[in-house]
């Protein structure tokens, strides 16, 4: 019996149900809970969100996986992937549709986390903007995942190995992602100002857009937070202690009506410079401006 206070009493049976399958799949090193029921943020509609964690040496069988998703579902079909399949980070899966509601699969490489991690560590990280909507996969994703998940089917410890290496928040990467970001903030930034002076609509939204997704990357790493989704995060970034003053309100109304015209356009991006130079005025932030933004 799991102690997941979080979770509805007919998700926490299925679960356990799933739990005593899935330990039988030879090659499924672990399972962890992962998702909004793993960190406290769940609501009456969200999915269960499973980790299935392997070695890419033995890798696990889909056909295994399978037969465990259709058995759980609601028709006896569920949408389950190969390796990789979903791309190079979010990397496979199923998705299951339950009477007690949705349930996610998750794959996951242990190789791949600890080699990012330990890449972390040294203030490596990665950005893959193609593999998800709306700015892309972020490598510091798999140290949040691992640092709230809760493990399920851990024979070997392997999901607590990982828990204590994400403990404390590595400083080379913080000041890696704070210096990257900002960079590539500033320069997004002035393009941004030549595209609006042309009245260019589309590029410069989405200069602004990508330039707030920076911003959003540096107050994450410098209040020692693991980014771990873009949903719902400017209500997690208002509740962190070192933000600008009215930087979310700033943030929000440039990007909730950036403009038509040429005039419009220029004035957002100046407003957004603006809460470029308030992040880079906090304390912790040693960055200097490249640019005149």
């Amino acid at each position: 019996m799991f102690d997941l206070p979080n979770l509805p009493e007919q998700k926490h049976r299925l679960l356990e149900q799933l739990i005593e399958q899935l330990g039988a799949v030879t090659g499924l090193a672990a399972v962890v809970l992962g998702g909004s029921y793993a960190s406290g943020t769940q609501h009456a509609g969200s999915d269960m969100d499973i980790g299935l964690y392997y070695f890419e040496a033995k890798p696990f069988s889909i056909d295994e996986i399978q037969r465990i998703a259709t058995g759980v579902s609601t028709d006896g079909t569920a949408t389950v992937t190969g390796f990789y399949e979903w791309g190079a980070w979010v990397n496979g899966g199923a998705w299951i549709h339950t009477p007690q509601g949705k349930v996610d699969f998750l794959y996951r490489n242990l190789d791949q986390i600890q080699r990012t991690i330990a890449e972390a560590q040294q203030g490596l990280a990665w950005h893959d903007y193609g593999q998800q909507p709306a700015y892309g996969f972020y490598s510091v994703i798999y140290l949040a995942e691992t640092q709230i998940c809760v493990p399920l089917y851990d024979p070997g410890g392997l999901i607590a190995r990982l828990k204590r290496q994400v403990e404390t928040y590595p400083p080379k990467l913080k000041e890696k992602i704070i210096v990257d970001s900002l960079w590539s903030a500033e320069f997004t930034l002035l393009h941004a100002r030549s595209f609006a002076e042309r009245g260019e609509v589309y590029n410069t939204v989405g200069c602004l857009t990508r330039a707030a997704a920076n911003l959003t990357q540096v107050l994450f790493a410098l209040n020692k937070r693991y980014f771990i989704r873009d949903k719902q995060v400017m209500e997690v970034v208002a509740g962190f202690p070192q933000i600008p003053p009215g930087y979310v309100q700033q943030v929000n109304q440039v990007l909730a009506c950036p403009g038509s015209s040429a005039p419009e356009l220029i004035k957002s991006v100046g407003a957004l410079g603006q809460a470029w130079a308030s992040v880079v005025a906090l304390p912790g932030v040693t960055y200097q401006p490249k640019f005149q933004v």
